[in-house]
């Protein structure tokens, strides 16, 4: 059955913590960066929904060990309601980030609509406890708070910690493999793990898979994916807030989100990272855009 496509706008950008040479990080701008290149007219969605973000602050939170706490979980809040008022399990959304925290609010809405599973492609875990985090910046820890790791007040929100159960996560990408305190976070963790070789070890389709059948036997309400675009080798996409030099190329990631966008529990796929200010050309912009596009509309058949 062809799926229609809602998109979702969340130009947020309160998870990171800006550079000393920035005003603000730019990642709230894309959204209306991918626009400019036609993104959105090419998708042709059924709906477009956007949630105008607060303004930039650096605010550090004691009772949470991050910065922006109070700002996020109300954003995260807002978020939920719009996703919830704007479901229908027949529609594909597409949630333009914004920073890795937009995660938050998509989990909250999901924990609300029953059991979902998480396909988290990323070139970092994201999953420290505040402790660990040398930046406060909730994007660097966004995979622990969702399954349940920090603070109540954003661990909990609702009452509905946790808003992913380990084992229903798996981590795929992580190119940040030299710190061993980082990387044990996961490796002690009930998360599927697959850093960035044994993903190419395991195979990007055969991976995908994995997480599939682990959906369809545990009999889940669905599933979302989170592309931070960071996964992509520097090469072919610079434009990020913590560039890594060893990443995935456009091959590899047709092979690991055909098979997911492709099914029909998928909810959908969150992007975040990509940010504009950074590409002010659209040199690494265009080929994004078409490569993204040929994936999500090709499910459609």
């Amino acid at each position: 059955m062809k799926r229609d496509i809602n998109i979702f706008e969340f130009p947020f950008n309160l998870g990171l913590t800006k550079k000393d040479h920035e005003i603000e990080p730019g990642v709230r701008k894309l959204p209306d960066w991918l626009r400019k290149f036609d993104f959105h007219k090419r998708i042709a969605p059924k709906n477009i929904y956007r949630l105008e973000a607060p303004k930039y602050a650096m605010h550090f939170d004691e009772v949470t060990g991050v910065r922006n706490a109070d700002q996020i979980i109300q954003y995260a809040q807002q978020q939920t309601e719009l996703i919830l008022k704007n479901y229908d399990k027949n529609i594909f959304n597409i949630i333009l980030g914004g920073d890795c925290s937009i995660l938050i609010g998509n989990a909250v809405a999901l924990k609300k609509l029953g059991s979902f599973g998480l396909f988290y492609l990323d070139g970092h875990t994201d999953f420290i406890p505040p402790q660990l985090s040398q930046s406060g910046g909730v994007a660097g820890m966004d995979l622990a708070i969702v399954a349940g790791i920090g603070h109540d007040k954003l661990t909990n929100i609702s009452g509905l910690k946790p808003y992913f159960q380990e084992e229903n996560i798996f981590c795929c990408g992580n190119a940040e493999t030299d710190d061993d305190e980082y990387v044990n976070q996961i490796i002690n963790s009930n998360v599927h793990y697959f850093d960035l070789e044994n993903l190419r070890k395991n195979g990007f389709r055969k991976t995908a898979e994995d997480f599939l059948k682990v959906i369809h036997d545990k009999k889940l309400d669905g599933f979302i994916i989170h592309f931070d675009v960071d996964i992509l080798k520097d090469e072919i996409m610079p434009a990020v807030d913590s560039r890594m030099e060893n990443g995935i190329d456009y091959n590899d990631l047709q092979e690991v989100l055909k098979p997911l966008v492709e099914n029909p529990l998928c909810f959908g796929i969150e992007i975040t990272i990509l940010d504009p200010d950074y590409d002010q050309e659209g040199v690494y912009t265009r080929p994004f855009v078409e490569n993204l596009i040929q994936i999500i509309k090709n499910k459609e058949g």
